[in-house]
């Protein structure tokens, strides 16, 4: 790129350590692959920032970490915005796009507790903190004798909030404790043969306004390929089960050899009724429609529907 492009790009976060640290590490690779513009990180509150003592469901999942640095993007207040993921709304926001897709971190949830219980062996009654129905389907599936409770605030709070005893454990995001160096507090990492992902869980994403050609020429040169049609086609199921964000369905899908193999759950809250599928393919969307179509024909849209 030219020096004439050698101006101020602005990223917008969101404020928590989790959010900076993951802008920060965009910004690093942007100013390896261009090293001739300056990069500025600009901090904006959101709505699931601010309402820290709801539980997630009852707030409402869609937009809820990502709407206000979406409207500062449109409003032309910052040039990129940078988010997990998992956190973005399937249909994108008018004039928006997502301009890259980093290499994935792990993809797994973690088991956090203060005594270094394993998900077998925590004791029987014993209460598990998560905002995620999700991964609260998937751990009363596997042990009914647990009792779920909602934990909020960012991933450093949710683990003091384990260790000072006001939750015998937590499920995390493996990728969100290890990039804040929190991972000796996890006891167990969940196989995804045990707790499914949410779809895009463990990437970073940046957005761009559609309008904007350059910029959109710069996230091309740190998107990675694999990883994103991985996210398409786990994104491409949630779309087509009709869920959401916040919907009680996992999903991964993981290169082998020239075929993406995609598996899936859904399930009900208590983990009584629990939906599995599986398929491979070479075409993310394909494969994305054709495995939400086999959750569909086993019933998957009464369970998402009572959720969303």
């Amino acid at each position: 790129m030219s020096a004439k492009y050698g101006d101020t790009i602005v990223l917008a976060t969101r404020s928590s350590p989790l959010a900076r640290w993951q802008t920060t590490a965009v910004r690093e690779v942007l100013s390896k692959a261009w090293p001739e513009l300056e990069f500025k990180i600009k901090t904006i509150t959101t709505k699931g920032d601010r309402s820290i003592d709801q539980p997630l469901p009852e707030i409402g999942g869609k937009g809820l970490f990502t709407s206000e640095l979406e409207d500062a993007l449109l409003h032309r207040e910052v040039d990129l915005a940078v988010h997990s993921l998992k956190d973005l709304p399937i249909d994108e926001a008018p004039g928006i796009s997502v301009g890259a897709i980093l290499a994935r971190g792990d993809a797994r949830d973690a088991f956090v507790t203060a005594g270094k219980w394993g998900f077998d062996d925590i004791p029987s009654g014993s209460v598990v903190g998560t905002s995620s129905l999700r991964r609260q389907s998937q751990i009363l599936a596997e042990r009914p004798d647990l009792i779920v409770l909602s934990i909020r605030g960012n991933v450093g709070t949710r683990v003091e909030k384990v260790l000072h005893g006001e939750y015998d454990a937590a499920v995390l995001a493996a990728a969100g404790l290890q990039r804040l160096g929190l991972d000796d507090h996890i006891s167990y990492l969940m196989p995804f043969d045990r707790m499914l992902p949410a779809p895009g869980q463990g990437a970073i994403a940046v957005q761009y306004r559609k309008d904007d050609q350059r910029l959109k020429r710069i996230l091309s040169a740190i998107d990675h390929g694999p990883t994103r049609t991985a996210v398409q086609a786990e994104r491409t199921l949630l779309e087509g089960i009709g869920g959401g964000c916040s919907s009680p369905v996992g999903a991964y899908a993981s290169w082998s050899e020239e075929l993406l193999s995609l598996r899936a759950v859904v399930a009900s809250l208590d983990g009584r009724s629990i939906i599995r599928v599986s398929a491979t393919g070479d075409d993310p969307t394909t494969l994305g429609r054709s495995l939400a179509a086999q959750a569909l024909e086993k019933g998957a849209s009464e369970i998402v529907s009572q959720h969303d």
